[in-house]
């Protein structure tokens, strides 16, 4: 929420609070639940100078606003921001007047109608299948280190974890006998997911000789550690990432996420369920998990062009 807004108009102070504390109700991270105060807080500061209420709100006044983020001529014009930033606003525009829409204060969502503030969402860049066992099956495991990066990047691949939820691994998340690790996502929501046997395998012998190694503090809980014996940061899985795509003779760019999209493409090549892949991504909605379908249908109309023979 923006300080002050309610102090300048309660109606929009209000809503903005209610807001908040539905997106904190839904486990919404406080970084994120910033990010949409501001935007929507910036929109409540020209619709307060306008004189208008949140429930006043229509498209119209929306498209004078985008407009005006665009730096479009007119009073209250401003530096044109970029497209993708004034997708990401109205992205958080949309979200308070949808909630607004559900308490039953609005009949429909006036931000739905402001079409050319969408952004079409880029497909996720994935590695093929061959790829990935390209990077790491030549992977070696002969040192602490090769061996800590290994069973790390078989893990990001065989669990489709996040860059920040494979640093946040702990020793006791990981179930040997079920097969399954324990993983904290977004908004500190747990989810159980399968762990395959070459990540397993990959574990055992990290646990068991190079974690060991690189163990300062008996105490350290995280499952995978620097060579000084601390937690790893995600900027530190990165630059491992990159170092080992090199050395496997693929292209340097790729990122930890490049795995996770990887892991989906590829279950979802192999027949898997649209809402299996969700809960194993942690996806709060299904509709999020629905741009996969985007990366199945390029595909499929690849192999169209190369093989009908009237294409």
């Amino acid at each position: 929420m923006i300080v002050g807004e309610g102090e300048r108009n309660p109606a929009w102070g209000d809503a903005l609070a209610r807001f908040d504390r539905q997106l904190a109700a839904r486990g919404i991270a406080e970084k994120t639940r910033r990010a949409y105060g501001r935007d929507v807080g910036e929109l409540a500061a020209w619709a307060t100078d306008a004189g208008v209420a949140p429930e006043q709100v229509d498209y119209r006044f929306l498209r004078r606003y985008a407009a005006r983020l665009g730096g479009g001529a007119g009073e209250g014009a401003r530096r044109a921001l970029s497209p993708p930033t004034i997708a990401r606003k109205f992205a958080s525009i949309r979200a308070f007047f949808r909630q607004m829409v559900e308490r039953g204060e609005l009949e429909q969502n006036p931000a739905d109608l402001v079409s050319h503030a969408r952004r079409r969402t880029p497909l996720p860049k994935a590695l093929r299948t061959d790829e990935v066992e390209q990077l790491l099956d030549r992977m070696p495991a002969r040192t602490p280190l090769e061996a800590r990066d290994r069973a790390m990047l078989e893990l990001l691949y065989s669990c489709g974890l996040r860059c920040e939820e494979v640093v946040n691994v702990d020793i006791g998340d990981m179930d040997f006998d079920a097969e399954e690790l324990r993983v904290l996502g977004k908004g500190s929501k747990t989810r159980i997911v399968p762990v395959g046997e070459p990540a397993q395998r990959a574990l055992e012998r990290y646990l068991s000789t190079a974690r060991p190694a690189l163990l300062q503090t008996p105490t350290e809980a995280a499952m995978f550690l620097s060579k000084r014996g601390r937690r790893l940061s995600p900027s530190d899985v990165r630059r491992r990432l990159r170092t080992w795509l090199r050395h496997a003779g693929l292209s340097g760019d790729a990122s930890p996420h490049a795995l996770r999209h990887s892991f989906a493409t590829h279950l979802l090549e192999g027949g898997a369920d649209l809402r299996a892949i969700q809960e194993l991504l942690g996806h709060a909605s299904v509709s999020t998990t629905q741009i996969y379908t985007r990366v199945e249908s390029a595909r499929l109309r690849r192999q169209y062009s190369r093989s009908h023979p009237r294409a």
